[in-house]
């Protein structure tokens, strides 16, 4: 529906402006069930960004290196993550705009060009997880060179990418049966691993074994919390759940919606948070104290030889499903963040091979994948702030929020979670200076 003059004039002064424009029009839908289960979905969209490549580097890495240690690492985060993203899908869903926008419009010009840079620096840095991992993944199921399989991971990126002009839902359905497949297949995996109960007990107890653990930790962070699913969550919501501005000014209109909403994020995020747990688990169990590798390759290897071809093949799917996945999430978080800060946009094809190319500098060069990817996540590890202090000013303030604003221990929390991460950044850039 839109509004009408009169109902755009009964509108509360404090919504941000642009709020009476015409939304996309109201689902009509009956029966609780009904009425939550269409408006699911932007969450398992930006869910897959936590499953991709570098996860499945700095998870394993952890798990081989240092056993259950650092398995209260992935819980927080992905506790912090939940946080997140259901903050920015709200800002969304109050604003009817994206985080990057909303900087533009609310924050100095020299500010907004600050963030935008550091954005595109982030995006660098996801795309190398992403496309060395789709290639790493390749490889290892068809023996596809490394360079070739960076290539063909961007073009299938392309090809998902290009469902959108279906509306939402096609590429929703697409990526969220990629995410199934990395499911299944770490499932299939732990089924074979087993799982030390008492192990993973003492892992939830927060500790360091180390430096090194340190920077694992802070790639793992970096893997969870990723600033570029900050922007692109928030692009996800607008218009989705019907007219939420018609809807949002009764409580029990945004009640109804925050519901929705806040269901799709435990919803994706838990499944991220199982998959991601269960990466560690497996690596713990089958190669803590074997002196091997933590490189893919080596992990692939190795799940061959102690649980059979099926399970490093199901590795492999795994892989590959995630780096197509996250590759294209990556791409649109790139359109997102250039619209937003800049107003402007780029052919899609000439920004990603802009940002194609460390990734296949690194492919061509020989470079060892498995490192690559671990410090791509400690880098994103260094931009989650420069989205989440944004995230949470603008959640906070009444004049840009209006009912939706954040409760006081909301905020609280979340900067609580902003200032644990500057503080680790803080400490591990600290110990890499003094050696």
């Amino acid at each position: 529906m839109y509004l009408s003059k009169t109902e755009a004039a009964l509108l509360p002064a404090t919504l941000p402006k642009g709020l009476g424009a015409p939304a996309a029009p109201a689902r009509r839908v009956s029966g609780r069930g009904r009425r939550l289960w269409p408006l699911l979905g932007p969450a398992f969209v930006a869910s897959v960004a936590y499953v991709d490549p570098g996860n499945f580097a700095t998870n394993f890495s952890g798990g081989a290196s240092f056993g259950y240690a650092l398995l209260w690492v992935i819980v927080a985060a992905n506790l912090m993550a939940m946080l997140i993203q259901a903050l920015t899908a709200k800002l969304g869903l109050a604003t009817g705009r994206d985080l990057a926008s909303l900087c533009r419009e609310r924050l100095p010009r020299a500010v907004t060009w600050g963030l935008w840079l550091q954005a595109e620096a982030v995006a660098m840095a996801t795309d190398l997880a992403e496309i060395v991992g789709g290639a790493v993944a390749l490889n290892l199921l068809f023996g596809v060179p490394l360079p070739v399989g960076g290539v063909l991971t961007a073009v299938v990126a392309f090809g998902l990418l290009a469902t959108q002009s279906r509306g939402h839902r096609p590429f929703e359905r697409i990526i969220a049966g990629l995410l199934l497949v990395i499911g299944l297949g770490f499932a299939y995996t732990l089924v074979g691993s087993g799982i030390d109960a008492a192990g993973a007990a003492g892992g939830l107890v927060p500790s360091f074994a180390g430096p090194q653990s340190l920077v694992l930790a802070t790639g793992i962070l970096g893997a969870t919390v990723m600033p570029h699913v900050i922007y692109v969550h928030s692009a996800l919501t607008p218009g989705r759940y019907g007219d939420a501005v018609s809807a949002g000014r009764t409580a029990g209109g945004r009640r109804r919606l925050l519901r929705a909403q806040r269901l799709d994020v435990l919803l994706a995020m838990g499944l991220a948070g199982l998959i991601n747990a269960a990466m560690l688990v497996v690596a713990a169990q089958l190669f803590t104290g074997t002196g091997m590798s933590a490189s893919l390759e080596s992990v692939h290897s190795g799940l061959g030889e102690q649980l059979g071809t099926g399970t490093s093949t199901a590795f492999a799917l795994a892989l590959v499903a995630a780096g197509f996945a996250s590759s294209s999430v990556g791409t649109h978080a790139g359109q997102v963040v250039m619209a937003g800060f800049l107003r402007r946009s780029v052919p899609v094809l000439v920004r990603r091979l802009v940002t194609l190319a460390p990734a296949l500098a690194v492919l061509l060069l020989g470079g060892d994948p498995t490192t690559a990817l671990v410090w791509s996540q400690v880098v994103l590890c260094f931009g989650i702030p420069f989205a989440l202090v944004p995230l949470l000013w603008l959640t906070s303030r009444r004049d840009v929020m209006g009912g939706w604003v954040n409760r006081r221990r909301t905020t609280a929390v979340g900067g609580l979670v902003a200032a644990l991460i500057i503080g680790l950044n803080a400490h591990l850039l600290t110990s890499l200076v003094l050696g």
